[in-house]
């Protein structure tokens, strides 16, 4: 099962946060939101389809979340939860830790914001560049 979300960039990205990565529908961004590596995006947590939700709130699922800008790929592998809520109508976000919120789409990630190669950063600086993030459930 999988579900592809396009996204783009944004001169405020700085993908240095150590526990999440997020998207957002927002086209605004300030510097603060240092876990956002892209803005505009297609599709939020509420947008998802109900059989990607109910995969998500097994706690046995196992995500993988590929994350494509240009010729440049990183891999995020995560764990659905129980409590997922996926109600936010704006905002995706993957976390290193258990914490669980209506923006929240998966826990226990591997990796966050501040390991993506900072070659796919200097791209998404660019508000031109175009990116895909794309859900995968086994």
């Amino acid at each position: 099962m999988r579900f592809e979300i396009q996204f783009s960039g944004h001169e405020n990205i700085r993908s240095n946060h150590q526990k999440t990565i997020e998207i957002t529908k927002e086209s605004h961004l300030t510097p603060s939101g240092d876990c956002i590596i892209g803005v505009n995006a297609s599709a939020s947590c509420a947008d998802l389809p109900d059989s990607i939700k109910k995969k998500l709130q097994n706690p046995n699922s196992k995500v993988n979340f590929s994350i494509k800008v240009g010729s440049h790929e990183f891999i995020v592998k995560g764990r659905g939860h129980e409590d997922l809520i996926l109600t936010h109508h704006e905002d995706i976000v993957i976390r290193k830790s258990n914490f669980v919120c209506p923006r929240t789409l998966a826990v226990k990630c591997d990796k966050a914001s501040d390991l993506m190669p900072r070659e796919m950063i200097s791209l998404l600086q660019n508000p031109n560049t175009k990116g895909t993030f794309t859900i995968m459930i086994d």
